[in-house]
Order: structure tokens, then sequence, then C-alpha cells
């Protein structure tokens, strides 16, 4: 497969189009829907959807690390983030719909509200180097994707868009897709 990159306003169309699938997706579960193991080890569909919102908020939060130059963590903690995942896997499948919904817009009004300058800062996370404000685009479509497959509910790498599924991703975000299509 030839490798693709993308430029940021492809990018955010490809988030754009990526959320409206997951949320039409999520928005199609049921109670008992969320509550089956995903394809993640240890982690309901809940958890992903969970987790899903979460890191909207953030990617969001190294987006306006990048915006404001004030270091803003992406998470407190890691001890945090499992904490908050865990919490919010026993919500209901409409709680869960909200929160994605939600998240997905506070997400794309920080994307908004970048000034060009600002994509070029430098963010960091936990464990990673750090990396431009502009890769977090690819972050978000990425957790996007890949854990829409991970939902276990009929969405695979076949059905990824031929942007996504042919983008040049930096490690481990390559072997991440990958393993997705070996499933």
């Amino acid at each position: 497969m030839a490798r693709v990159t993308a430029d940021r306003a492809e990018l955010i169309r490809e988030i754009d189009a990526a959320v409206e699938r997951l949320l039409t997706t999520a928005g199609r579960l049921t109670d008992a829907d969320v509550r089956p193991p995903s394809l993640l080890p240890g982690w309901t569909r809940a958890h992903v959807l969970t987790h899903l919102a979460r890191g909207a908020e953030a990617l969001r939060n190294l987006l306006v690390w990048a915006r404001t130059g004030v270091e803003t963590p992406a998470y407190p903690s890691r001890e945090a983030r499992d904490a908050d995942i865990e919490a919010g896997a026993g919500r209901s499948s409409a709680e869960l719909l909200a929160d994605l919904s939600l998240t997905a817009g506070v997400f794309r009004a920080e994307v908004d509200a970048m000034p060009d300058e600002a994509w070029s800062a430098m963010v960091g996370a936990p464990g990673l180097p750090d990396f431009p404000a502009e890769e977090v685009l690819v972050r978000r479509l990425v957790e996007l994707e890949l854990h829409h497959v991970d939902l276990d509910i009929g969405y695979g790498p076949a059905d990824w868009p031929p942007l996504f599924a042919g983008l040049e991703l930096p490690e481990p975000l390559h072997t991440w897709r990958e393993d997705r299509r070996k499933r």
C-alpha cells in the first residue's frame, strides 16, 4: 500500500467524518450493547467509548498548551486517566453517546481556535517524546478509527477510508493500525 500524507485541512475533514461514523454507531447501541467485552483486553465497549471521550479531552489539552504556551498535560496522571475511564464505563448508552458528542465538539472547537503558528508548537504526553501540535490531529484520527474497530460491532479495517488506511503514521501508531488489520 502506498504511504499517504495529508495536510491539516484533510486531517480535520477525516476527523469530522470519523466522529460522525462513531456517533452513528454509538447511537445505535443499547445499554445491553455497551456491556460486552471489546477487542481490548479487560475493557467493555463502554470502556472504549469512555476512553474515546477522555482522549478527546486529553488531545484538546495539548492543543490548549500549543495555543497558549501554558503547559497543559493530556491527563493529570496515568492513574487519573485510568480511574476516569473506569468510572465512566458504568454509564448508560445515552450518557456515553452524550459524552462522546460533547467532547468531540469541544475538541473541534479547540482545533478551530488554533492560530496557524501554534500548530508547530511542541507538546508532550507521558512516555512519549515531544511532538508538534499538528500531530495531535493524526493522533485523534488514529484513536477514532482504531477504537471504532475495537468496539467489535461490525466496523473493521475494510471500512477505513482510503486516506486513513494508507496514511503514513509514526510509531507506535503505525504498529497499532497494523495490529488491527491482522484481527
